[in-house]
């Protein structure tokens, strides 16, 4: 009897431990798969638009020096929606041309990305192939297309019809969803989205499916002109957005939640003396800050378009929300054409001078790496509450 007690006494204790292994494997599993959600939940990328409706504010080169500064340290994405493709050229250099007729690389591109949804063939977006130059390999390139006008009249339908039509449901998401398949793609940090001068379809949808923005301009009386403009568009596009999240939340690509946050504007393109802006460029430099402070600051705040006061701080505030004032490249500006880099990557080999003319490049192009590593930062900072 004792021996058949003993059995059973064996068989329960067996079982009580593979029942204990089950149970710590099963918690190993949850564990690492918690772990990876949560590593991919923190990973998620934050975007960043830099826009203005006004042509000739350097945006496309700040994108440019930027993304490239932040790529030192983290994984950028920059996306050309510029139908230019003024930084697709940029990046790709001599490769432009060769990169739209390869039969390898000629779809990779934000509008053959969309394709499908625009289209309404019954397959999923996917992904598309970045491009990385060699000097910035954390920098990827989500290139444009010339043709990529072709899709606001459909997005414009699909936009002010509220879902009237099901055919359309799933375009105004379709953008987001393929700048968020290739940020996973490539583990993305941050990305940064290049817009064409305008007020188009596109450039509303891409600029709400960022969670900020920086606002470029230059020193003249049509950036002012530009900042009352947006003062009045910017807090209609959030109105729509927030009627439009609910009424396209069922669609396949449904739009993500929140206001792009202000996060600074940039002051480029103005001759420097004795350490600061020329007299021509100060005033208008002063009116431009003062804009931004008062109006443009009290209509987007109506919709939450703007972060805290401590999240900004006061010395941030009182500079106007300027991320910093950036001079012309001038003697840079060509040879970082030529070598293929921004300004503050240039070697002495590149710059390609002697003597003093190469002792001031030196001490220009360490001045503008100083400048965006500073602006790299600010942004990084300001983007961690967007």
């Amino acid at each position: 009897m004792s021996y058949v007690v003993n059995r059973a006494s064996i068989r329960r204790e067996h079982f009580q431990s593979l029942l204990l292994i089950a149970i710590s494997d099963f918690s190993r599993f949850t564990l690492v798969k918690n772990t990876q959600l949560n590593l991919k939940i923190n990973h998620m990328s934050k975007r960043v638009v830099i826009f203005n409706h006004k042509g000739g504010v350097s945006k496309t080169t700040s994108i440019y020096n930027i993304g490239w500064m932040l790529s030192r340290t983290n994984n950028v994405l920059v996306v050309d929606a510029d139908p230019q493709c003024n930084l697709t050229s940029l990046i790709l250099g001599d490769d432009f041309e060769r990169y739209y007729i390869d039969d390898s690389t000629k779809q990779q591109n934000l509008k053959d990305g969309v394709e499908v949804a625009f289209t309404g063939k019954p397959i999923p977006i996917k992904a598309v192939n970045c491009f990385s130059p060699k000097r910035a390999p954390s920098l990827y390139l989500l290139a444009g297309h010339a043709n990529l006008s072709e899709y606001d009249a459909a997005l414009t339908f699909a936009q002010t019809s509220y879902n009237a039509l099901t055919t359309l449901q799933n375009l105004p998401g379709a953008f987001s969803e393929l700048i968020k398949l290739t940020e996973e793609k490539y583990s993305i940090d941050y990305t940064i989205v290049d817009l064409n001068p305008g007020l188009s379809a596109i450039n509303q949808n891409l600029f709400l499916s960022c969670h900020a923005f920086i606002m470029p301009t230059n020193p003249d009386p049509f950036s002012v002109m530009a900042i009352n403009t947006l003062t009045n568009v910017l807090p209609k596009w959030v109105l729509w957005k927030r009627n439009a999240v609910q009424v396209f939340a069922d669609s396949a690509y449904p739009l993500i939640e929140g206001e792009p946050k202000f996060i600074g504007s940039l002051i480029q393109r103005f001759n420097v003396r004795n350490g600061r802006a020329a007299r021509p460029y100060r005033d208008n430099i002063e009116e431009i800050k003062n804009k931004i402070k008062g109006d443009f600051i009290n209509a987007i705040s109506k919709v939450g378009m703007t972060l805290s006061s401590e999240q900004y701080t006061n010395d941030f505030i009182e500079s106007g929300y300027c991320l910093d004032e950036i001079p012309d490249f001038q003697g840079l500006l060509p040879k970082s054409h030529q070598a293929g880099v921004p300004v503050f990557e240039l070697s002495r080999e590149e710059i390609n001078e002697t003597g003093n003319v190469l002792d001031r490049m030196i001490i220009s192009r360490d001045n503008f790496n100083n400048k965006f590593k500073l602006i790299g930062k600010k942004l990084i900072n300001l983007l961690s509450y967007a």
